[in-house]
């Protein structure tokens, strides 16, 4: 069978890839060896969103006192926490499987091969393609921790399907997806404990925001453990040991649930990249140019195999640049503005520079920081909360990157990436008329 493109995987990069080749007329076949959606929409992303939701209302309702409203006895059934997350990404996958039949695309299920840039195998069946797009995402990374394959430990898999809360969980890294299930399930009373090898939670965020979210989690009850290094975990009757190294001092710290979180890497064997001979970065990525091609004409890489960003807003702006290239369009990736966000409550929300990377560069700087109390809304919808919002510029004023935290930061980033994929200066904030009163008028008192 020939189509003009192929594509192994059906996650955000390739679904969205998929979509748009359909779109423009182009013959596509997608291969999906397990869920359409990948990673982000059936075990990340989405369903993690929807337990912090879920979090988030019980919150709210625990402590509706604050807002003069009365919520007697507020409590949640896990049960059904997870179900409704099921229903959502059920509806979800549907979606997708819908747009993509709109635009004629094929979907195959099945584990594809990669016989030679333009021929995949997948099952007994063989497929030709004028271009190949790989897609095939990342995996969580387990280290060879002492002890790690006799205990029965948690991946964020587990943990997003889990009906049961247990009465104390230690998390093995405090990065992003390390810091949602701290704040998911320390608001659902669990004893949490996070350890991390850094000296701070969410490297590659903001640090001062990053201490600030950790302070505020520590004063709700949360254990942090930083510099902190796992040398072993073993299985207890009372649930699981981790024993672990700090400052040259060794110690341990139990729970009845251990969730492993020390972040994930791409997926690059079992269907025959080797048959490619691609040239790899440094780190043993795949190189890609500015649209997204290999060293191989006509090969594609989207999303997290090539290493660059492993988010899937960025693989989704990959998957476009690349489908816009094989249809000869005017098109190039830029990785200036790609927002990072950390859906904890407060959300925190970083794009462009951090000082940590300008310092690093050598870049000459400023920085503008603002209580979020400045925004009439955020203290209306925050009692007793803070937030800050912290702008690094320029000698000329062009914004270099801007840090959040306080929600509903996750939305309000875009306003900020956007001025600074355009190489914008802080006081043209001041051009645009902010409805009233929102957060993100926040951005118009930075001047």
């Amino acid at each position: 069978m020939k189509y003009q493109v192929a594509i192994i995987g059906g996650g955000p990069a390739g679904y969205t890839a998929a979509e748009a080749a359909g779109k423009a007329g182009l013959s596509v076949v997608l291969f999906e060896k397990k869920s359409l959606g990948g990673v982000c929409l059936n075990e990340g992303c989405i369903p993690t969103k929807t337990l912090l939701y879920s979090a988030k209302v019980y919150d709210y309702a625990k402590h509706a006192s604050k807002y003069a409203v009365n919520v007697p006895e507020a409590s949640f059934d896990l049960a059904k926490i997870i179900a409704r997350k099921s229903k959502v990404v059920r509806k979800l996958v549907l979606g997708v499987k819908s747009k993509l039949t709109a635009h004629q695309v094929t979907l195959v299920q099945g584990e594809a091969c990669i016989v030679d840039p333009h021929t995949v195998r997948c099952g007994e069946e063989t497929y030709t393609c004028d271009h190949l797009l790989i897609c095939t995402g990342s995996e969580t990374f387990i280290p060879p921790i002492a002890g790690i394959q006799e205990v029965n430990y948690w991946t964020h898999r587990d943990a997003l399907d889990n009906k049961e809360v247990p009465r104390s969980l230690v998390i093995v890294g405090g990065g992003v997806i390390g810091m949602e299930f701290a704040a998911f399930f320390q608001t659902l009373g669990v004893e949490v404990t996070v350890v991390e090898m850094m000296d701070e939670i969410l490297g590659g965020m903001d640090r001062e925001l990053s201490g600030l979210l950790r302070a505020e989690y520590i004063k709700r009850g949360i254990k942090f453990l930083l510099h902190t290094k796992v040398t072993g975990v073993s299985q207890t009757p009372e649930g699981i040991t981790v024993t672990y190294e700090q400052d040259g001092t060794e110690g341990t710290v139990c729970g009845e649930k251990l969730l492993m979180s020390v972040g994930r890497r791409p997926v690059l064997n079992g269907f025959g990249l080797e048959n490619l001979n691609l040239e790899l970065t440094e780190r043993r990525n795949v190189k890609v140019d500015e649209h997204l091609q290999t060293s191989v004409p006509g090969v594609y890489v989207c999303g997290d195999l090539n290493g660059v960003s492993l988010l899937a807003h960025t693989a989704v702006r990959e998957a476009e640049v690349a489908v816009n290239h094989i249809l000869g369009r005017n098109d190039a990736m830029s990785y200036r503005a790609i927002p990072g966000v950390v859906y904890t409550n407060p959300e925190i929300a970083s794009v462009g520079m951090s000082e940590e990377a300008l310092q690093a560069s050598g870049v000459s700087y400023r920085t503008v920081k603002l209580p979020m109390a400045y925004s009439g809304r955020f203290v209306a919808e925050n009692e007793g909360v803070n937030g800050v919002c912290k702008v690094l510029l320029a000698d000329d004023d062009t914004l270099l990157g801007v840090h959040l935290l306080g929600n509903p930061a996750s939305e309000l980033i875009v306003m900020a990436g956007m001025m600074i994929e355009d190489r914008r200066k802080l006081s043209e904030w001041k051009r645009y008329v902010f409805p009233h009163p929102t957060v993100g008028e926040i951005f118009r008192e930075l001047i």
